[in-house]
């Protein structure tokens, strides 16, 4: 089998590994509803690939997924450079997104976080101040989870070894959130 075959086939076997969730997702798209229909806000983090998909979470609601609505409040914390250099110089890079969420998240606010091992340190920051401040979450996570399985009230775990597998399952898993919660979000 070639890299094509391999990857396309491990792809499959994550894609349907994935039905395990709905549950977990289907809570998480309540979750979110209630949020913004509730004239909150949701807060998104991740590093590396996962800094894109969170920003692309955020643009989803912020813009649009599919229909033409309402923007809705999502701010993605990977997104302002200098906030985040000036945070790790005068804290620490642990601390870039905890400070954020501790700076503009609010009790109803809902803080979204991306971390393909589960490993990651800053969003466990993140999640630790967002218990802190009474706010729920939703972690994307993958491989075991980490030390940052059970820190958030929904996790959605996406099992495997492939950082690029599993960062596909957490694709598909966002779009499907997006598209469970935009149907049920006033478009005007």
């Amino acid at each position: 089998m070639n890299i094509f075959q391999t990857a396309a086939r491990d792809a499959v076997a994550t894609i349907q590994s994935l039905s395990e969730l709905e549950p977990a997702l289907n809570q998480a798209a309540q979750m979110v509803t209630d949020c913004l229909c509730g004239g909150h806000k949701l807060l998104v983090c991740g590093n590396g690939g996962s800094a894109a998909d969170a920003s692309h979470f955020a643009t989803e609601f912020l813009c649009r997924f599919m229909g033409d609505r309402r923007p809705y409040p999502a701010l993605s914390l990977t997104s302002e450079g200098s906030l985040m250099s000036a945070v790790g110089n005068d804290y620490a890079f642990e601390e870039v997104f905890a400070r954020q969420v501790w700076g503009l998240g609010e009790k109803g606010d809902i803080l979204v976080g991306f971390t393909t091992s589960g490993k990651s340190r800053n969003v466990l920051r993140a999640l630790e101040e967002a218990n802190r401040k009474g706010m729920q979450s939703i972690l994307f996570l993958g491989k075991d989870g980490g030390f940052t399985k059970g820190v958030a009230t929904v996790d959605l775990l996406v099992p495997g070894t492939v950082t690029a597998r599993i960062q596909e399952g957490h694709k598909l898993l966002l779009h499907i959130l997006c598209e469970i919660v935009e149907g049920n979000l006033p478009r005007a």
